[in-house]
């Protein structure tokens, strides 16, 4: 076993450039703290990005709420140092971006989600970004799962694109809602908590663009925060959710399944027969925009046959995903056909 936490320190903050340079061990949401004071920020931003280091995003090639506009990891990362299984230590990418011609290949994205098997990376150098100007996050309240994932299909249909649309089911909000008081509406089938970043004018013409999109999609209320202290109250609601759902249950299964979002009223009316036909409540929270679904199979793993109706209703899940077109890499297809095999873990990547 290779632990990094003991190399967490920030080497660089190249202001000027909007780059730093970090070690593996650094916490995601530590090098936003750094770069606050300057009006920069680090816009990769995982659901536990308080906890997750830069390393391991590197790692996995992880995403966030927030990729939708941003990206993921790979689209923040400039340089590396690695270390080969020889142990020769070599540097790829430069500090100030993309290779000057086509014949110098993109070694950074080949080593950025690579999970370890490549090399060892013990240096990042990362981009900041510049933080926006105006930002607004709204909260659309919806009677209707089926509405509220229509909503998410007509705003990419009209080019809008936020900085990030994600969704959370009536039967998920309510245990985030019991665990963090976000201020989730107990009552509703679905929330989409959706924000928009730019210039101030942009932002409330993108904002009015939105809700007029929730609204011809019968959303009962789309709310405003009206204040950082309450933007940063309803994204603690939607980044602790599955702290939330761990009081539920002993453990769960997560999948990440990317699917058209085109596909999404439909594939979430599937899961929820999936979960009936198992037994299961089966949770929703998920990247809506980007059509990143993660749905949550809260079990016992103590008691034997609950645990393998949640595996059998997770390959369900997955194979549904692949169908309505999805494409399931090959180091996921042996588990997807075999679930048997995914039993230390239960993440799926559906790209």
């Amino acid at each position: 076993m290779l632990v990094f936490a003991r190399m967490n320190r920030i080497l660089e903050l190249d202001i000027e450039n909007q780059r730093a340079v970090v070690q593996p061990g650094v916490v995601n949401y530590e090098l936003t703290r750094a770069a606050e004071p300057h009006g920069l920020y680090f816009a990769h931003d995982p659901s536990n990005w308080k906890s997750c280091t830069i390393g391991g995003n590197v790692a996995k090639n992880a995403g966030g709420p927030h990729t939708l506009a941003y990206g993921v990891t790979t689209n923040h990362v400039t340089a590396l140092e690695l270390v080969l299984p020889d142990g020769e230590i070599v540097r790829v990418g430069s500090k100030h971006g993309d290779a000057p011609s086509y014949d110098l290949t993109d070694l950074t994205g080949l080593f950025v989600g690579s999970e370890g098997t490549l090399a060892l990376i013990t240096e990042i150098t990362v981009r900041l970004s510049r933080k926006p100007e105006a930002v607004k996050t709204l909260l659309a309240i919806f009677d209707s799962v089926d509405d509220a994932a229509d909503t998410v299909v007509d705003i990419t249909a009209r080019a809008i694109t936020p900085a990030a649309c994600e969704m959370l089911d009536g039967w998920t909000l309510r245990a985030v809602e019991d665990y963090i008081h976000a201020s989730f509406p107990m009552d509703s089938a679905a929330v989409l908590l959706i924000e928009v970043e730019s210039l101030t004018e942009t932002v409330a013409a993108q904002a009015a663009a939105v809700t007029e999109v929730c609204n011809a999609h019968h959303a009962r209320e789309v709310r405003v925060a009206r204040d950082n202290a309450e933007r940063n109250l309803l994204w603690k609601g939607r980044k602790n959710a599955f702290g939330a759902l761990g009081r539920l249950a002993p453990s769960n299964y997560v999948l990440d399944g990317v699917i058209p979002r085109s596909k999404l009223p439909q594939a979430l009316r599937r899961i929820r027969q999936i979960g009936d036909q198992y037994g299961f409540q089966i949770g929703n929270i998920f990247h809506a925009g980007d059509g990143n679904l993660h749905p949550i199979v809260l079990y016992d793993p103590r008691d034997a046959a609950q645990f393998q109706r949640a595996l059998k209703a997770s390959a369900e899940i997955i194979r549904y995903c692949v169908e309505v077109g999805a494409r399931l890499p090959a180091s996921t297809a042996s588990a997807w056909k075999n679930p048997n095999l995914c039993r230390s873990g239960a993440y799926f990547r559906l790209n």
